[in-house]
């Protein structure tokens, strides 16, 4: 209880503290009515949203075709026992470890892009600019997006019983009909919390996006690192904590719903 105070109660109350009062200790919505009202913060919160959503969705859909790949496979396989160990470690693989793997794949002196400059200087991948924007930002999220959701579905897709299957085909049922009546059905709750577990993932990213770019601010966890550690005398704890709070209620709502799915998936997993 005093660790759950200290690292995420407190910080918590800070950030709404310094969002809703001056330095003087002033009760003010100045902060937070107009932060969201400048263009400098609420484009870099839109593209926060947007690389959230899309890297969510496609690091949800590639990891749970593996997860199910790898579920159709032998459960003490050599195959199966590698997957899980790699899917462990990228999943754990960001920050500037990633970042700078990128940099040497794709980066100006990278690997790729050195070995496409000898074939045609005007391909996609002899031009490393868009590594360096948000594009290039998504791609490397959903690098440990989709180990991440592989690990998180796993489970569910493995409780599916063979007997639901078998019982569809006995009935008559094709599979067609098993995926879309069954197997979907009692996947989707498991597979949106997934979904939803990695747009938190996304949204709060830092190290990754701060190693990738070192200058810009086009997602708020960059403009808040600005705010704080401003080198053109621009730093601002309130405007840092008021977009802290926006962050902090996005992710409320997010893990809220998360919340609600897994009720749901428990239901299921006590009663089948």
């Amino acid at each position: 209880m005093f660790l759950t105070g200290l690292f995420l109660l407190w910080p918590t109350v800070n950030v709404v503290y310094g969002a809703f009062f001056t330095e003087e200790g002033k009760f003010s919505l100045d902060y937070v009515t107009n932060t969201i009202q400048e263009e400098a913060h609420w484009i870099p919160f839109l593209n926060t949203l947007k690389i959230s959503f899309w890297t969510s969705i496609v690091g949800g859909l590639i990891g749970a075709l593996f997860a199910w790949a790898i579920s159709t496979g032998k459960p003490d396989g050599i195959g199966r026992r590698f997957v899980l160990a790699a899917g462990g470690v990228l999943a754990q693989f960001g920050g500037v470890m990633l970042a700078f793997a990128f940099f040497a794949t794709f980066g100006f002196n990278g690997f790729v892009t050195t070995f496409a400059l000898k074939f045609s200087d005007t391909s996609f991948l002899a031009s490393p600019d868009w590594l360096y924007g948000l594009f290039g930002l998504g791609v490397v999220y959903t690098f440990f997006q989709i180990p991440l959701m592989f690990i998180v579905f796993l489970p569910a897709v493995e409780n599916l019983k063979p007997q639901w299957s078998e019982a569809s085909q006995s009935l008559g049922g094709s599979s067609k009909d098993y995926w879309f009546r069954i197997g979907f059905p009692v996947l989707l709750p498991s597979f949106l919390g997934g979904i939803l577990l990695l747009f938190v993932n996304a949204f709060s990213a830092y190290a990754t996006a701060a190693a990738l770019i070192s200058q810009g601010t086009i997602i708020t966890p960059l403009d808040i690192g600005s705010a704080l550690s401003s080198e053109t005398g621009g730093a601002s704890a309130p405007l840092a904590k008021t977009l802290s709070l926006y962050m902090v209620a996005v992710v409320v709502i997010v893990m809220a719903l998360y919340s609600l799915l897994r009720k749901r998936v428990s239901k299921w997993e006590n009663t089948r």
